[in-house]
């Protein structure tokens, strides 16, 4: 099925849905999670996993791939972990094969030959070789989450761009995309101007690029 705002989210800079999540005071940019590739873009619905240190006995990372539909933003909290990674090269092959969108993770992945080669979008803090088995483990699923100090929400909009990751809360979508796409049309007619010859300053001035992102009192 067709999800329009996603749609319409896929085809905005991050950077332009950052200024509007700002119009409306909302935190949606997830500070430091960045792509493992600067050609990696995604936009889908987030799937939610929060992972905690491990038990005794030691519980799994976690075998839900296969119950995962295609266009999913799989959002991975493992708290900002460095000890060792929750993603690697057969979740990627898997997640590639079966559709899903990309992979978001507040903490490490590592083998990311492989996510290049696919052109899989995975976005997290850093990558490094040592695993996760036996230090975390899967704690629970679909429920709110904290990426890169952002909540993520089941079914909120997750955005990947080069310049890494933005979160559109679900209730506040349809009014953030609005101002994205204003921001998007102000910011081409300023260009326009200067590509005719309009002094930026000017052409700034004139489209009212200096309010673009000021918080809206009303909000």
């Amino acid at each position: 099925m067709s999800d329009k705002n996603v749609e319409r989210a896929a085809k905005l800079d991050n950077a332009t849905i950052s200024d509007a999540l700002d119009k409306f005071g909302l935190n949606g940019a997830c500070y430091k999670i960045a792509p493992r590739d600067g050609s990696f873009r995604m936009a889908g619905r987030a799937y939610t996993l929060l992972y905690e240190v491990c038990g005794n006995p030691p519980g799994t990372v976690g075998d839900y791939i296969d119950d995962i539909e295609p266009g999913t933003v799989l959002v991975l909290d493992n708290a900002g972990r460095e000890s060792g990674t929750v993603w690697g090269d057969i979740l990627t092959e898997v997640a590639h094969r079966r559709g899903v969108a990309g992979t978001v993770i507040d903490g490490l992945c590592r083998d990311v030959a492989l996510c290049r080669e696919l052109g899989y979008p995975v976005y997290s803090k850093d990558h490094w070789m040592r695993t996760g088995k036996d230090r975390v483990q899967l704690d629970q699923v679909q429920v709110p989450v904290s990426i890169g100090g952002v909540r993520v929400a089941p079914g909120d909009i997750v955005r990947g761009d080069a310049d890494g990751v933005v979160v559109i809360q679900k209730e506040f979508e349809d009014q953030v995309l609005d101002w994205a796409e204003q921001v998007t049309l102000v910011e081409d007619r300023i260009r326009e101007g200067a590509r005719g010859g309009m002094r930026l300053v000017e052409a700034r001035k004139q489209f009212g690029y200096h309010t673009l992102q000021t918080r809206d009192k009303k909000a």
